[in-house]
């Protein structure tokens, strides 16, 4: 609390933003004046608000896996996580809180919880898991009615992009006050961008982030989604990090770059020696995430709308082959030096919960490192050839069956955890099936 209060005193902050990740990875919190801040050292909030579902409800077995008196439980703001909320009307900080039972153990339903837990049995190994997310998003017209389809944001020249664009110069130019604010909003807050580059959709973006600690990119990842709405906002238009926001565009992703560090020597000890361009703790940490990619799914595609995303011919993943420098797999390594050898996984939406994408990403790599897991032999060509099926699931329901049939990643996660994790998003799909769309109005109405 030291620190949170110098920096407080030093940017002179009239109110803070204490947040914490939910289990969708939405910010939730309380705003504080700094002196009642500093007074609560964190404060407490409701244990519930980490297992409600994206539509604000409660899974059916809600009371079994929280305390049915709503308890508390304990928030302790992470410093290294201080900044400033750079379009707020007045000097505001915001500081992101690891939530803590009563007993002062880390609260077993927090996401942000599950990324420490993984981190841990990696610490316990002597290694260090390096990542660099990639995050897509759209910019779309501001939409008031739900009724209606999703349309491109219209950029400076008063059109809508139509072609393709991918890495156009100056189809990202079309929003250059948009991105200069969303770039000054992203210095403020020490985030790690890197690259920004159009993407295939119709004002479809990516930016990259540096490469660094898990946690520390996972939180960078939960502050920028914000950011980047807000920056939107102030011009005129919405960004959207859903999986699959309009029919005829490609689905947005949140591709992980993914090494490990060897604590000792400071060598990535997925690179190959003696010749070789790989070690065997790289092709086991492959052979994981081949294995349980199906089973980890649901924290890759949390939504019912990620699903639409997993469709042959759109470059997403629908199976669980690997190559070497192939886009067309859902597990690349890219061509690289061997101080930067990584796999990179392709299967995560931008709709993820980044600090669960993050942790299941490296739980899968973590199983086949200590199970010494074979992977099979690298793809050459094309991942998904015409007419091949979609091997990974293809509803939401379908991938938390596998997640609730798989005792490995229970038993990473926590089985109160799991279990709060297939509630919640049960509830949600459940929510979302009892919808009756316009497609099964017009072909099923008269016709069946």
């Amino acid at each position: 609390m030291e620190a949170v209060a110098r920096f407080l005193k030093e940017n002179a902050i009239s109110e803070v933003e204490s947040t914490l990740p939910d289990m969708t990875g939405n910010a939730r919190g309380k705003f504080y004046p700094p002196k009642k801040f500093l007074d609560e050292k964190g404060g407490r909030i409701p244990e519930t608000l980490l297992v409600q579902t994206v539509t604000g409800d409660w899974a059916a077995n809600h009371f079994d896996i929280v305390d049915a008196a709503d308890k508390d439980m304990i928030l302790q703001p992470d410093s290294d996580t201080l900044r400033i909320v750079p379009w707020a009307n007045e000097p505001t900080a915001q500081v992101i809180n690891d939530c803590y039972t009563t007993d002062g153990q880390l609260h077993p339903l927090s996401s942000r919880s599950i990324l420490r837990n993984v981190l841990k049995l990696f610490e316990k190994e002597g290694l260090k898991p390096v990542i660099a997310p990639e995050v897509e998003f759209y910019l779309v017209q501001k939409n008031i009615d739900p009724d209606y389809d999703l349309k491109p944001a219209i950029g400076r020249s008063g059109r809508r992009e139509t072609a393709r664009q991918s890495y156009s110069i100056d189809a990202v130019n079309e929003f250059d006050p948009l991105v200069d604010t969303l770039y000054d909003y992203c210095e403020a807050q020490g985030l790690d961008v890197d690259t920004l580059i159009h993407e295939t959709g119709a004002a479809q973006m990516e930016i990259n982030f540096l490469h660094g600690d898990p946690l520390k990119l996972a939180d960078q990842v939960f502050i920028f989604k914000r950011t980047l709405r807000e920056a939107a906002m102030k011009h005129g238009a919405y960004a959207t990090f859903m999986a699959k926001p309009m029919e005829e565009e490609p689905g947005s992703s949140m591709h992980i770059h993914q090494s490990l560090i060897d604590i000792k020597t400071g060598e990535n000890i997925f690179a190959g020696k003696d010749g070789e361009k790989f070690s065997q703790e790289f092709y086991h940490y492959v052979g994981g995430l081949q294995k349980y990619t199906p089973s980890a799914i649901s924290f890759y595609a949390p939504n019912v709308n990620s699903y639409r995303r997993f469709t042959p011919d759109m470059s997403a993943p629908v199976n669980t082959k690997w190559g070497v420098d192939n886009r067309t797999t859902g597990l690349r390594a890219p061509e690289a030096p061997p101080v930067a050898t990584r796999i990179e996984n392709r299967f995560p939406g931008a709709d993820c919960n980044p600090y669960l994408a993050i942790a299941a990403s490296l739980a899968c790599g973590y199983l086949g490192l200590k199970g010494k897991i074979q992977p099979s032999k690298p793809t050459t060509d094309a991942a998904a050839e015409e007419g091949d099926q979609v091997e990974v699931a293809r509803t939401l329901e379908e991938g938390l069956r596998l997640l609730e049939d798989c005792p490995e990643l229970k038993e990473i996660f926590g089985n109160q955890f799991v279990d709060a994790y297939i509630g919640v998003k049960r509830a949600e799909f459940e929510t979302f099936n009892k919808v009756i769309s316009s497609w099964e109005r017009e072909y099923l109405l008269l016709t069946v």
